[in-house]
């Protein structure tokens, strides 16, 4: 490939260095001289550096460069490396010092990888120290301890010629007990980019700065009206705060000239976190409490991205290789990467205030196959981000092309060089291995420039989710880089747009060509099958909605994140969540549904039927389609016939209940099926199977029951005429009782209140008190309490009064 075969381009140099350089040369031909008539001390020193290689002692010093400033020196500057040197060996060093060595110019950019590879190899070439006065000293190392070093020289010193890549060493010399002479113990190779003056032409460098994370958000929503989010966790509240990752990507990224690729659901994230939202613990959630962190995060992005280019990926980042491999022959996966590029302008520009380009698609790692690139433009991005280590050069190119190729279609790709995209990837935790990336992230940069005299356009593709330490490496090379004098900055548009080299490969690999260990990472394709099955719950679920916005928004997300590239090596994770995702909607679809029915009897040849609909959702449902059908319709008809359809709506938090007339024609048991159907006819939701029981009441039965309701009427008229007859019967015996005895008053001349007899009325009533007080008398006349009895009269009874 071209970046392996590099091509040896020159640049010319400053007529007073190339004298500078000369003049060096030509002082040191009689040291050269004397080295050719002292074959002894040279064989010496031969046999000491083979002696030094075979020792034990070789290598138990570990060095480390933590600082190399400035990365890139011009003339005038002085360089100053710091570090520490650490004895690891078995035996305590002495008279030891720390030197620095300048090897010869790297040419090309495979070189640079090799000493990069063997960077603390003492087998290989080690150049002379700089000059002994450029040292630090140690009376001793012990074993075990680290010693710091700090070292500065003036590039003066250094002596450096043609502008290009220099090997830059740091190394550790002493003694120890086993071979007291000095040797190198140890030593730390890296890089010294060399550019004093500008460099004509400069590369046109494309640096993305992505702003991509994981899932945060589950597809369940609150049930009151700002459907309150939920969080799985806090993990995003964490990435945001300040020293948190997200948080450092955006105060690294401010400063830099760069292209901002972001994730719309990271934005719509922390956007929802701005207000109340909810964090599941368990199986509860808890109320969020990062608005305040989430705000200023926003606040800060937005200043960042102002007047800045901001390309957009789809919603969720969709892993598009996943896609093509095990997805597209699954009905409906293409349209969720087509709704999740259309989300796009509803997310970003809402959010950012800055208008966002959708024409770039960026697989994972830059890997790009037929398969892949079909898919990728399927929803409207005409150019996809791919990878020098992907979209390979032949041999015969012995320099790296510019990005652009057209690849046919209408379609771009944005070729990143691989060696400066993967430049921050590993442990960069110490800051010896960030010094490292940097110093080398550099020497490639130039090293590239310097291949031929024309100006071509680079693009820097790094990692998706650099971690904190990748992140400051990645800024320090690039402030670097764009205060240099070889590159200047181009946004990825412009890059896009360049003129294409004739000579790049516009060949895209074939699907079998894509690396296995990226393929054995990807989706399967029982994700998409899991993915098209929660949508078509969905589909029929939002169709018996009056609001549906309510669930199809919430879920439309939730399954374009089912896709993301964030997946990849986290294959339980991703199943979980599908699973919560599909658990959900299930849940949801099971709020509305009929309420089950036990056995029912039926008595006669007609009757009513109910059948509930329940709706524990909060908004309301319908129109839904309720069919009864009777499963031996000889037996029950439903209406006339085997079934009757009737519409039903049902408000949020009430249940309706639908009745259906039936008919039966004979005795016995049929079953009956109530299910609920969507107005396109598709079911929804379980039937519910129950029994009726039909009893046929025949014409005797009926003649029966009528002759012994006939018996009961007229017994009850006989009951009441016997007592009205009883009642007149005491009633006339009471009357003849008292015309008796007012006869018998006339006859003794007892008459009541007689003037003319007075002593008669004082008679009667001396003898009235004997009278009551004496037994009762069959002539006695009955008592007459009618006027003052206040009781009720008997049932059936008349009362004269």
């Amino acid at each position: 490939m071209a970046e392996a075969a590099d091509f040896q381009g020159t640049s010319p140099s400053p007529a007073r260095r190339w004298l500078r350089r000369t003049t060096a040369l030509i002082a040191g031909a009689p040291l050269l001289a004397g080295l050719v008539q002292l074959p002894t001390a040279g064989t010496a020193q031969a046999d000491g550096q083979s002696s030094a290689k075979a020792d034990s002692d070789s290598g138990s010093v570990a060095v480390a460069v933590d600082s190399l400033t400035p990365s890139a020196p011009t003339e005038g500057d002085t360089v100053t490396v710091s570090g520490t040197v650490t004895n690891n060996g078995k035996r305590t060093v002495t008279d030891a010092h720390v030197g620095l060595r300048l090897g010869a110019e790297v040419n090309t950019r495979s070189a640079v990888d090799r000493i990069a590879k063997n960077s603390d190899d003492l087998n290989d070439a080690i150049a002379p120290e700089i000059d002994d006065k450029y040292t630090e000293k140690f009376s001793k190392l012990t074993p075990g301890v680290a010693e710091h070093f700090n070292i500065s020289v003036p590039v003066d010193d250094l002596d450096l010629g043609d502008d290009g890549v220099y090997e830059f060493a740091v190394s550790l010399s002493g003694e120890t007990s086993a071979q007291p002479w000095e040797r190198i113990l140890g030593i730390q190779r890296t890089f010294l980019p060399w550019q004093p003056e500008a460099a004509a032409p400069r590369t046109k460098t494309t640096a993305l700065w992505p702003l991509v994370s994981t899932t945060h958000m589950a597809a369940e929503t609150g049930p009151n009206e700002e459907q309150t989010p939920v969080f799985l966790n806090e993990d995003l509240a964490k990435e945001i705060s300040p020293g948190g990752r997200l948080d450092q990507m955006v105060t690294l990224g401010k400063d830099l000239d760069v292209t901002w690729v972001v994730d719309p659901d990271l934005l719509a994230s922390v956007d929802a976190m701005t207000g109340s939202y909810r964090v599941r613990d368990g199986d509860t959630t808890t109320a969020g409490t990062h608005q305040a962190v989430a705000k200023q995060w926003l606040a800060e992005l937005q200043d960042a991205v102002a007047d800045k280019e901001v390309v957009a990926l789809p919603f969720a980042d969709p892993d598009l290789a996943s896609l093509a491999h095990n997805g597209t022959d699954v009905t409906g996966s293409l349209s969720q990467l087509k709704d999740a590029t259309d989300v796009i302008t509803n997310t970003v520009e809402p959010i950012l205030h800055v208008k966002p380009s959708t024409d770039f698609a960026w697989p994972v790692n830059g890997a790009v196959d037929r398969s892949i690139v079909k898919v990728a433009t399927s929803a409207g991005a005409d150019k996809v981000i791919a990878r020098s280590d992907s979209l390979q050069e032949t041999d015969d190119l012995q320099y790296t092309p510019s990005a652009a190729r057209p690849i046919g279609g209408g379609t771009t790709a944005v070729v990143a060089d691989a060696r400066l995209s993967t430049a921050f990837e590993g442990d960069l935790t110490r800051a010896s291995a960030s010094t490292l990336a940097v110093q080398r992230f550099l020497a490639q940069s130039l090293a590239l420039g310097q291949q031929t005299g024309t100006q071509r356009s680079i693009v820097i593709a790094p990692q998706r989710t650099p971690s904190g330490s990748q992140a400051r490496a990645m800024a320090e090379a690039l402030r670097a880089l764009q205060g240099g004098t070889w590159s200047e900055s181009q946004k990825l548009a412009a890059a896009a747009a360049a003129k294409p080299d004739p000579d790049a490969t516009t060949k895209v690999p074939s699907t079998s060509s894509y690396p296995a260990s990226l393929r054995k990472k990807e989706l399967p394709r029982s994700a998409f099958v899991q993915i098209a099955q929660t949508q078509d719950k969905l589909a029929k679920f939002q169709v018996v909605l009056s609001n549906p916005s309510r669930v199809v928004t919430p879920f439309g997300r939730a399954l374009n994140r089912e896709m993301s590239v964030s997946w990849r090596g986290r294959t339980a994770e991703a199943e979980s969540f599908r699973a919560g995702v599909q658990s959900y909607l299930d849940g949801l679809t099971g709020r509305v549904g009929l309420i089950d029915k036990s056995e029912t009897k039926l008595s006669g040849r007609s009757a009513t039927i109910p059948v509930t609909v329940q709706n524990n959702l909060v908004q309301d449902v319908g129109p839904l389609v309720l069919r009864l059908t009777s499963t031996n319709p000889t037996r029950l008809e439903i209406d006339g016939a085997a079934y009757q359809e009737q519409p039903v709506s049902v408000s949020g938090g009430h249940s309706q209940s639908v009745k259906f007339t039936t008919s039966a024609n004979a005795n016995g048991r049929a079953t009956v099926i109530a299910q609920l159907y969507t107005m396109d006819g598709r079911k929804y939701g379980d039937a519910v199977t129950f029994d009726v029981k039909v009893t046929e009441i025949t014409a005797t039965v009926m003649l029966v029951i009528g002759g012994g309701v006939l018996l009961l009427v007229l017994a009850g008229f006989r009951m009441y005429t016997q007592r009205k007859r009883a009642a007149a019967r005491e009633a006339d015996g009471a009357s003849g009782e008292a015309q008796e005895d007012e006869n018998s008053d006339a006859i003794s001349g007892d008459g009541p209140e007689n003037p003319k007899d007075p002593e008669g009325r004082l008679k009667k009533e001396s003898e009235a008190p004997h009278r009551a007080g004496g037994p009762e008398q069959p002539s006695d006349p009955a008592a007459d309490t009618a006027a003052e009895n206040g009781d009720p009269s008997g049932t059936g009874e008349r009362v004269d009064r």
